[in-house]
């Protein structure tokens, strides 16, 4: 019998790959973890986390606006990026200390180190080799760029040494929009060019139109182009991420690569290669942090737990930070329609109490899509204040196969925006 120094060994120390070897050595597998940056990946490091810190920091000024409205006295304010900067630091590095202790308490080890492939059981760490039963890889992703010119990517922009005066942000994705708008509230002037026919492929219609409404009313100029026109002080590329596979040693491993770099997996997250593992952004399925949870504690649940789970993708809750933000559930109407369900739609938009006095010009849409035949809800989008709040909620029933009369006897929490999900007729 083969004796190998770790049952599991993690390459990537992101959100999938930290789940996977905590989950393990939870079970009882010995598990080591190599991350060359900072623990917690693009998420906690240079994605979602910070994202959101800067999503927070920019809608102030629409606040401070609302509450001049409301009758408080506020003085003129001024913001301070590097103020700004340094804090949400000091939260990334706690954030990722706290990732890397809870790793510790459940027994993994920790290699921060650069960690490739010798074989299909070898890994070289730095200057240690280990031998590892299983090898899961949980690389992530790197932005892409355009082949030429000089840009930033969003790794960069929660790095600049200033706030830039102007900005031209290429895409029409979740990053791109989403930091349109940080930009706009912290003052910049922002320029959005995507390349497609309009914004956020795939989402719903009535969506993509709220969200561009947002964008302009926040005074972004959003333009269809193929690159950034000139002139900006500034050029962010946000047209996605690319698996980050190069230089790991999958070849030598044997292991099959896709499109872009891909790794290829099936449902158990498992490569050609019997023993070796891929989850999260590097195999280019879903490129969510959520998915990349739980994909790598199925994977530990499967190999350690005697818990078999294979991944399926189905209602999977998104939202796009956007100011007012975006936030989806299940089929948008025009996919409900092509799979051939007979749709009926159930839709209102109004302006929420919440801007009432101060009359922001900001409202709400809430769209459910209903197949007619059986009356179970197959899909839900709100655009609005709390939109991913109330979106997180409701996909608990969604994903259990809730029918509209499911949602009608509902009592309505009044006076809520929720409530319009148990109101509408």
């Amino acid at each position: 019998m083969t004796h190998f120094d770790v049952d599991l060994f993690v390459i990537g120390g992101g959100s999938g790959g930290v789940r996977a070897a905590r989950v393990a050595a939870t079970h009882g597998a010995r598990v080591a973890i190599a991350e060359v940056s900072k623990w917690g990946g693009t998420c906690v490091v240079r994605g979602c986390v910070p994202k959101k810190l800067m999503v927070y920091a920019s809608e102030v000024r629409h606040g401070l606006d609302d509450a001049r409205g409301q009758g408080w006295t506020v003085p003129p304010a001024t913001f301070d990026w590097l103020t700004f900067i340094t804090a949400k630091d000091k939260e990334i590095a706690r954030l990722s200390a706290a990732y890397a202790t809870r790793l510790q308490k459940a027994g993994v080890r920790l290699y921060e180190a650069r960690a490739h492939l010798i074989d299909d059981h070898t890994v070289q760490v730095g200057d240690t080799r280990v031998t590892a039963a299983n090898i899961l890889i949980a690389t992530g992703g790197t932005p892409r760029k355009p082949h030429a010119g000089t840009w930033i990517t969003s790794d960069d922009a929660f790095h600049l040494a200033e706030l830039p005066e102007s900005i031209a942000i290429l895409g029409g994705g979740y990053i791109a929009i989403e930091f349109a708008h940080i930009f706009a509230g912290f003052g910049s002037r922002v320029t959005l060019v995507h390349r497609g026919d309009h914004i956020l492929r795939g989402f719903d219609p009535d969506v993509i139109d709220e969200v561009h409404r947002g964008l302009v009313a926040h005074g972004i100029e959003v333009m269809q182009a193929m690159t950034v026109p000139p002139g900006s002080a500034v050029a962010m590329s946000a047209i996605g991420r690319a698996p980050h596979s190069a230089n790991l040693g999958l070849e030598a491993a044997g292991v099959t690569m896709g499109e872009h770099g891909a790794i290829v997996v099936d449902e158990w997250s498992r490569t050609n290669v019997p023993n070796i593992y891929a989850v999260g952004d590097v195999t280019a399925r879903v490129a969510l942090t959520p998915v990349a949870i739980r994909e790598g504690h199925a994977l530990a649940d499967t190999l350690f737990g005697g818990k078999p789970t294979p991944m399926k993708y189905h209602c999977i809750p998104t939202a796009v930070f956007a100011q007012p933000p975006a936030s989806s559930v299940g089929l948008t109407e025009p996919a409900a329609v092509a799979l051939g369900h007979d749709v009926q739609v159930f839709k209102a938009r109004f302006r929420p109490m919440k801007y009432a006095l101060s009359g922001r010009d900001e409202h709400v849409m809430i769209k459910l899509i209903v197949d007619k035949e059986t009356d179970v809800v197959i899909g839900l989008h709100i655009v609005g204040v709390e939109a991913p709040e109330i979106v997180q909620g409701a996909a608990i029933a969604i994903t259990m196969n809730a029918t509209k009369a499911d949602f009608d006897r509902t009592f309505a929490l009044h006076p809520t925006i929720a409530e319009e999900l148990v109101t509408l007729r």
